[in-house]
């Protein structure tokens, strides 16, 4: 099996094992005991701690160890809006944040509290000016990750940061991406991050609160980790942790070259090799093992089971994968192709003979899941000069490949009426007008659903 999912769960890293193992025997005592073992548990966590501040680029009393990433993010969160409640109730994130990040902002949101969420363009960026222009004098957090988890984009955080503390307003990175490619640039406030996303074990995660920053931890107090990670912390978790931390940060310049040509090699190959496919994300502002695509007429969950039959384990955004049949937020906000969609990440690592494999197999894979979705016949009638199909209740990707169908018997000028109620064709149909040179003319609402226009300029 090609494990190509990196960006979810990275393979544990041998010098986390190694670590892992070697503090079973020393780290399983309190370490705030002054006991023997106890002191023994406590110089592994302080050491932890000192390595893990030093990889980041802060103070080692600034750093505490969290359960969880997303965990790290939440307390980040509510503790630096309660800190500043006096300041206002204002929070400002943008539409491609990782869920636990929307997730608290929804939380925020339902208490009282205001939410701004900054567009981002079509490669998923946002632009400094997006977060200037959202400040306020109520504004209490804003949230920026530092790279996108679904398409690589690498977001300005410096400059985001200049901006936010211009307005004396704390900026939470969350650098769960990109943190084992080397520190996050900037005058950021806090920062959140997860282990297994560079080869740590999972149920580890990092948040940093920089001195100064108001922060007022929530919920029952507790003594550790400076009363904001509550709990028995898991001591050899974290030394693997920040072990597998240190080793990526050491390989990451000549690990990256390596990536950045095995993901451009599919970037620049796909369009090539498959017919009808939009590559997303910026082409140049990324990450180094992430390469994000969607393919039209195909069906995201069937592509993803066809390739992991083929030994190949991807991850996708499409809504066709999804039980709530929705669109991923983050192809949503940048307004790309949602169907077929397919990340590949790839960890350190990975053979130039795996990608290989995979751009061999690519191919007859999609075909086979177009041919297999080809089936249904047009649901296309003449009424004047307006031809509508009819595709309610059938769900991605039927609805353009219904389109596409109807659309040779379409006179130059003449008008597709696509009936839908799938949350997916508001994006894909769209992106289908800009990948064929057709002309998107809007929505409207419909019985049972929503109208999306189209009009043939040839």
């Amino acid at each position: 099996m090609s494990y190509f999912d990196a960006a979810s769960a990275a393979p544990l890293h041998p010098m986390a094992r190694q670590a892992l193992l070697a503090s079973l025997d020393d780290g399983w005592a309190d370490p705030a005991r002054l006991y023997r073992e106890g002191r023994k548990a406590r110089m592994l966590l302080d050491a932890a701690r000192e390595a893990a501040a030093e990889a980041v680029g802060c103070r080692p009393d600034e750093l505490v160890f969290t359960p969880s990433g997303t965990r790290a993010v939440h307390t980040g969160v509510a503790g630096a809006l309660a800190g500043r409640r006096r300041v206002g109730r204002h929070l400002i994130v943008s539409a491609v944040e990782h869920s636990s990040v929307l997730h608290s902002a929804e939380v925020f949101e339902a208490a009282g509290g205001e939410v701004t969420q900054v567009p981002v363009d079509r490669t998923g960026a946002v632009a400094p000016s997006g977060y200037e222009g959202a400040l306020r004098a109520d504004t209490a957090l804003a949230v920026l990750q530092s790279a996108n988890h679904e398409v690589g984009t690498v977001q300005p955080v410096a400059e985001v940061a200049q901006v936010c503390r211009a307005a004396g307003v704390p900026l939470l990175v969350d650098a769960a991406q990109s943190l084992g490619w080397g520190p996050v640039e900037g005058d950021w406030s806090l920062l959140a991050a997860s282990a297994h996303k560079w080869g740590g074990p999972s149920g580890v995660g990092l948040l940093v609160v920089r001195k100064g920053v108001r922060f007022a931890p929530q919920g029952p107090a507790d003594e550790r980790e400076s009363g904001r990670a509550p709990g028995f912390e898991n001591i050899p978790a974290v030394v693997a942790a920040v072990a597998s931390l240190r080793a990526v940060r050491a390989e990451a310049a000549q690990e990256a070259l390596r990536l950045r040509e095995l993901t451009e090699r599919i970037r620049t190959r796909v369009p090539r090799l498959v017919p009808d496919v939009e590559v997303v994300g910026d082409p140049r502002r990324r990450l180094p093992g992430i390469v994000t695509f969607s393919c039209l007429y195909v069906d995201g969950e069937t592509l993803l089971h066809e390739l992991d039959r083929e030994g190949f384990a991807v991850s996708s955004g499409s809504s066709c994968t999804s039980s709530t049949l929705t669109p991923s937020h983050v192809l949503k906000a940048m307004g790309v192709l949602s169907e077929g969609n397919v990340r590949v990440s790839l960890p350190p690592g990975t053979a130039g003979e795996d990608v290989e494999r995979f751009l061999d197999v690519l191919p007859g894979v999609v075909a086979g899941v177009r041919e297999k979705l080809g089936a249904p016949a047009s649901a296309a009638v003449a009424e004047e000069d307006v031809t509508v199909v009819d595709a309610l209740g059938r769900r991605c990707p039927i609805p353009v490949i219904e389109l596409a169908k109807a659309f040779p018997g379409v006179p130059v000028g003449g008008t597709v009426r696509v009936l839908s109620d799938d949350e997916a064709a508001r994006l894909d149909i769209p992106a289908w007008c800009e990948m064929r040179g057709q002309e998107y003319l809007g929505e409207e609402p419909a019985d049972g659903g929503t109208a999306y226009l189209v009009r043939r300029l040839g």
